[in-house]
């Protein structure tokens, strides 16, 4: 049995960073190459996938197959509906999940791992258009495929030639062409994107609305214009929003009054008592639509140093108030 490798003492600290340059350079290179090789073959590609009507199906084995579930995932969450299937396990039953509406996108940089060459007539005989991208351009794979997409790359970053380095580098870019140009093509845009992924930050960005975290109903602080300032004070403390709109007797909103807004009263030193909610509150104040994003009001809020906005449409009823403490529980913010 070969013992475990320990840690060499010819480290050479210089030695790793001209590697780790090299690496780079080359698989630079390597990504760089596949541009001047890219033609109408790459277009058919996705109008081929486009026109599917099931799934893409995307296969490989080995360091291409990691690359393959990476591709049918980015293709998942950017409106091209895709999986990965391991070339081994089709072969024992798998293969049962492939059909003719569905187009096979097979990745090999030899185009001759076993495991994916022997699925290859059963593929065809399914019905499936096949895509190859491989290096191996006269290779089983490429001979068996419909569209042949060309992801060789002139070496590895191994230095012996032997990892897949370079070579699953050009797939993944390649993979990512594809699927830049399909949701282009598809029209994909931001909001589509946040509706495949509603756990992460982007999705709740785009899509919560105002509507979805405002305070609205009894929790709302509100006073008519006659309240007197005690009366004001009072709705302030019992609703904890650091503010109290104030409306008119048809419930248009007038105005509004903040915590900050006390704070300067106070400096002045005057007399608050025989004043009442309309002698101190600020007319025409900033608001925001219910159907707004929640991510606007955050903005907002930003922009003007403020902690809350009253909510209501353009010379509308005052519907609700939405907090920073609210846009910050549901992870707008």
């Amino acid at each position: 049995m070969t013992a475990p490798h320990t840690a060499s003492t010819r480290f050479d600290p210089d030695e790793a960073l001209r590697l780790a340059h090299q690496t780079l350079d080359i698989e630079a290179a390597g990504v760089l190459g596949l541009k001047s090789r890219l033609d109408d073959r790459f277009a058919q590609a996705v109008k081929t996938i486009l026109d599917c009507r099931g799934r893409t199906v995307v296969m490989g084995m080995g360091k291409s197959g990691h690359v393959a579930r990476k591709i049918a995932a980015t293709l998942a969450s950017t409106g091209t509906p895709a999986m990965f299937v391991h070339p081994a396990e089709a072969s024992h039953g798998d293969l049962g999940m492939i059909t003719s509406a569905d187009v096979v996108l097979a990745l090999s940089n030899s185009g001759e791992v076993a495991e994916l060459t022997v699925l290859l007539p059963l593929v065809r005989r399914i019905g499936a258009p096949l895509i190859a991208m491989t290096g191996g351009l006269t290779s089983s794979l490429a001979r068996h495929a419909d569209i042949l997409l060309d992801s060789g790359v002139e070496q590895e970053a191994c230095p012996l030639q032997l990892a897949p380095t370079a070579s699953t580098t050009a797939q993944m870019a390649l993979g990512d062409a594809l699927a830049v140009a399909l949701l282009d093509a598809r029209g994909f845009a931001a909001e589509d994107f946040a509706r495949s992924h509603p756990g992460g930050s982007l999705g709740r960005r785009l899509l919560t609305h105002v509507s979805d975290v405002m305070v609205s109903g009894d929790a709302v602080p509100t006073v008519r214009a006659g309240a007197s300032f005690g009366e004001l004070m009072r709705e302030m403390s019992r609703k904890g929003l650091g503010l109290a709109a104030v409306v008119g007797e048809s419930g248009e909103l007038l105005g509004v009054f903040t915590d900050g807004d006390l704070r300067r009263l106070v400096e002045t030193g005057a007399d608050l008592r025989p004043l009442n909610a309309a002698d101190v509150m600020k007319p025409d104040p900033r608001r925001i639509s219910p159907t707004a994003l929640a991510a606007d009001a955050a903005e907002s809020m930003e922009l003007n140093r403020i902690t809350a906005l009253l909510v209501a449409e353009p010379d509308g009823p005052l519907l609700g108030v939405v907090h920073i403490g609210e846009l910050m529980r549901s992870k707008v913010v």
